[in-house]
């Protein structure tokens, strides 16, 4: 067989990865079913069960990016911009998160400013950009999370605060981009170059969605902002 005519590594890795990536679902599934099934008071080993839901949950949603990414580098990904209920987006957030913030003590709240709030942009992609947020701040929080929605300057925001540390002051320059890679810290910027990319798809009236960090907010912690036209 010509060289050409051989499968891609490339090919080879986005199988791999989404075959990786089912498989932590499938993880994560069953880790949820037994912590449903006990409480902090009668399983010794609750919170363990809890920390591996939490790097199940983190790899598997890291693997999606990389997925997805790999789709919209090769034009591939199908990107759909549709009409989307906030309200029942951020229903499908909170039941997505539920299990295991319960299962860590954080509370989750969601904050709405028009009940009837309807936005154009991929449910897809920004669900996975937002619990990709939610994830991330339930490992720096001391134990409360609010996600706000509202509209601003004529763009949509949608907030993810926590009551942490806030974010180191490198990351807060403007519009958060891909931050590189920190040793010290265990990240990629994988999350944010993912959260910029997707964003980034979205247009309208010249207007581009982007991301911005901040400190402080309603709960004095970190604050992930994203905007959609």
């Amino acid at each position: 067989m010509p060289i050409d005519d051989q499968p891609k590594v490339s090919a080879f890795f986005a199988s791999s990865v989404h075959d990786m990536k089912n498989s932590l679902g499938m993880l994560s599934g069953l880790l949820e079913k037994v912590l449903a099934r006990h409480s902090e008071s009668d399983f010794s080993d609750y919170h363990d069960l809890t920390a591996m839901l939490y790097e199940t949950r983190r790899l598997n949603s890291d693997l999606m990016h990389l997925l997805t990414l790999y789709k919209l580098d090769l034009q591939r990904y199908p990107f759909q911009s549709q009409s989307v209920q906030l309200a029942e987006f951020l229903d499908d957030l909170q039941a997505q998160n539920d299990r295991l913030l319960v299962a860590r003590g954080i509370e989750l709240s969601c904050r709405l400013a028009d009940a009837s709030l309807e936005w154009h942009f991929d449910e897809d992609l920004v669900l996975g950009v937002i619990n990709h947020a939610v994830n991330n701040a339930s490992n720096y929080t001391q134990g409360r999370i609010l996600v706000s929605v509202d509209v601003v300057d004529g763009m949509l925001e949608i907030r993810v605060e926590d009551d942490g540390g806030g974010y180191p002051p490198f990351m807060l320059t403007g519009e958060a981009g891909p931050s590189g890679v920190d040793f010290t810290r265990g990240s990629t910027g994988l999350g944010l170059f993912f959260a910029t990319t997707v964003l980034a798809l979205h247009k309208n009236k010249g207007r581009s969605g982007c991301l911005q960090l901040e400190n402080g907010g309603h709960l004095g912690g970190g604050v992930f902002i994203v905007k959609i036209p």
